[in-house]
């Protein structure tokens, strides 16, 4: 089975020929490579060009900046193998990870994914004690558990490319968009094939406070629909409101509509809001917010929620 290895990069020249090379590097063929170069202003598209002189496996696209979930739908439309990997950039798969996921899925064709252990290395080099997420145990399907969170890294999986299709198009979101589209796969009940090997590495940088950066406004937009998505994706998979892992998005939702409406999104907001509600967050909570932000506005009900969530973190990191 062809394997192919979808890399959206963006101004990362010298990142961009260590992705390659762990890819050349597999012990497993055949495979293809596909290059997306996501409108770099460096000299990201003359290395994939390079690159692609000197490796016939190698395909290289470029295009306007539209964000890494549109990269890697531009990869996949034109991706010819029947297993799909996804790679950032600035990560590293290990030699024997198509090896040995490969052999899996042919071995169990009732599954449509396989994953193994993940690592997450640290900006001074190390490697950090615990895997990534949950990726050392054996889970059967994606959901419930997706729905508490994006439990494995982009680098984790390799699907199968009649899995994506099903799924539908890579969204033009521009964060969480990873964590939606894996929502969506979920929701049709895909079941999961395990390798108890370390297979790949998430690698950390120094790049700023990325949680700060999610409560920008047009980054709380983004994740705003991801969330709406994500829960469409779960009751469609048949989550109902007594699971634990529903209760808990359902906070998270609760949670994300006090971020937007301080951030000023009234609409965001209240769609978040309404939706926590359909899901049975905590309903005390909910009808005394719901009745505060009519009488004050989503925006003022918002930012008092924040500060007295901020408030409630600092106390207990005290």
């Amino acid at each position: 089975m062809l394997v192919t290895t979808i890399i959206p990069v963006y101004n990362r020249a010298a990142m961009l020929r260590a992705a390659v090379a762990c890819v050349l590097a597999q012990t497993y063929r055949p495979i293809e490579i596909v290059i997306v170069d996501d409108g770099s202003t460096d000299d990201t598209f003359a290395v994939a060009e390079e690159l692609a002189r000197r490796h016939p496996e190698i395909v290289v696209v470029h295009q306007a900046n539209a964000g890494p979930g549109a990269a890697r739908e531009s990869g996949r439309r034109i991706a010819r193998g029947e297993l799909i990997q996804h790679l950032d950039s600035d990560d590293i798969i290990l030699p024997r990870k198509f090896e040995l996921q490969v052999a899996g899925l042919a071995a169990h064709p009732e599954c449509g994914v396989s994953y193994g252990i993940t690592c997450r290395r640290l900006a001074d080099g190390s490697v950090a004690p615990q895997p990534w997420g949950r990726t050392a145990e054996r889970i059967e399907t994606m959901f419930p558990a997706m729905l508490r969170s994006r439990w494995w890294a982009t680098i984790t999986p390799l699907y199968r490319v009649s899995l994506l299709a099903a799924a539908g198009p890579w969204t033009n979101l521009r964060m969480e968009e990873d964590w939606e589209y894996d929502a969506r796969i979920a929701a049709l009940g895909v079941r999961l094939h395990f390798v108890e090997e370390v297979v790949a590495e998430q690698c950390s940088h120094n790049a700023g406070n990325l949680a700060g950066h999610g409560l920008r406004p047009d980054n709380l937009r983004y994740r705003a629909a991801a969330h709406e998505s994500i829960f469409r994706s779960a009751r469609r998979a048949g989550i109902t409101n007594d699971a634990p892992e529903m209760q808990h998005f359902a906070r998270e939702l609760f949670l994300l509509a006090r971020q937007a409406g301080a951030a000023g999104l009234t609409d965001e907001s209240k769609r978040l809001f309404a939706l926590a509600r359909e899901a049975s967050a905590p309903a005390g909570q909910l009808r005394v917010y719901g009745m505060v932000a009519r009488l004050i506005g989503w925006r003022n009900a918002g930012r008092i929620a924040t500060m007295s969530d901020h408030l409630r973190w600092r106390k207990s990191r005290s």
